[in-house]
């Protein structure tokens, strides 16, 4: 596997190592004592979740507080998407920057967002099935959100923002500014 750090801290694009034969291919999508060597985090995964979407379903941005910050590794089974991370962490350098990925069932790549990030991602393709790895159990009443389309944080979705397909609930969520404090 291939570890490739983003431009904020403790957050990574993870590569695996495809092994083709004429069968199809073979991949060891996670292997805990790597990914604690090459990330340098103590994580312990304890929930699987996955979601199915269509083109233009907008999930996020979200996060846990307090006691309940998660760490999550996801990743798309069946599709494509644009994946998005924002670093929440008080006193980071990069507070209120993001860094986002293609995440897709061809490229087969990760995204690692530690403790301290919200998330939330776009589905690119008609449709597609995402699935994440969580390190603490979610908690109804330590939810977080800010709006996906803050001005402050800047995210460019790639895509036409009137064919977005979005909860009631995300469509009201706080911007930057105003969001509930992660820890």
């Amino acid at each position: 596997m291939n570890f490739i750090e983003t431009e904020l801290e403790g957050c990574f694009i993870i590569e695996p190592k495809l092994i083709y034969d004429g069968r199809g291919y073979f991949m060891e999508s996670f292997n805990e004592r790597i990914f604690r060597e090459k990330t340098g985090t103590d994580t312990h995964f304890v929930q699987d979740n996955q979601s199915f979407s269509s083109k233009g379903v907008l999930r996020g941005l979200h996060y846990q507080t307090g006691d309940h910050v998660q760490a999550k590794l996801v990743r798309v089974l069946q599709g494509e998407v644009l994946d998005v991370a924002v670093d929440l962490r008080p006193g980071s350098p990069t507070f209120g920057k993001h860094a986002d990925v293609i995440l897709s069932a061809e490229n087969q790549r990760q995204f690692f967002v530690p403790r301290g990030f919200a998330h939330g991602f776009l589905v690119l393709s008609e449709t597609a099935t995402f699935f994440y790895k969580c390190d603490n159990f979610y908690n109804k009443e330590s939810e977080g959100g800010i709006m996906y389309n803050d001005p402050d944080i800047n995210i460019d979705w790639q895509f036409n923002p009137a064919n977005l397909i979005i909860s009631e609930k995300d469509q009201f969520l706080d911007n930057l500014a105003n969001a509930r404090k992660i820890w």
